[in-house]
């Protein structure tokens, strides 16, 4: 996805602080008009929305942030901790 046009209010503006309008929605939970005036103006984000909603857009990010995880990368935990000696078990029983 591109950065957006710095010097552009319209529709190729910053879509950072787009997406981040987005998710701010999605997290709270909030109507539209309860956008922090932050983000912009909500009428005009929700109108973004909307259009790349209908294009699909966010459905070709999600499908591409979701891919196949890289696991060149992945660390496991190998930690070994000692238990002391009173702690390997209760002996005796019933």
């Amino acid at each position: 996805m591109k950065a957006g046009k710095a010097n552009d209010r319209g529709p190729t503006a910053d879509n950072r602080m787009f997406i981040e309008a987005v998710l701010w929605i999605a997290r709270t939970g909030s109507p539209w008009r309860d956008l922090p005036k932050g983000f912009g103006k909500w009428n005009s984000v929700f109108q973004r929305y909307r259009r790349w909603s209908k294009a699909g857009r966010f459905t070709r990010i999600f499908e591409e942030i979701s891919g196949e995880a890289d696991m060149e990368y992945a660390m496991i935990d190998g930690s070994i901790v000692k238990v002391h000696r009173h702690g390997q078990g209760a002996k005796g029983g019933p």
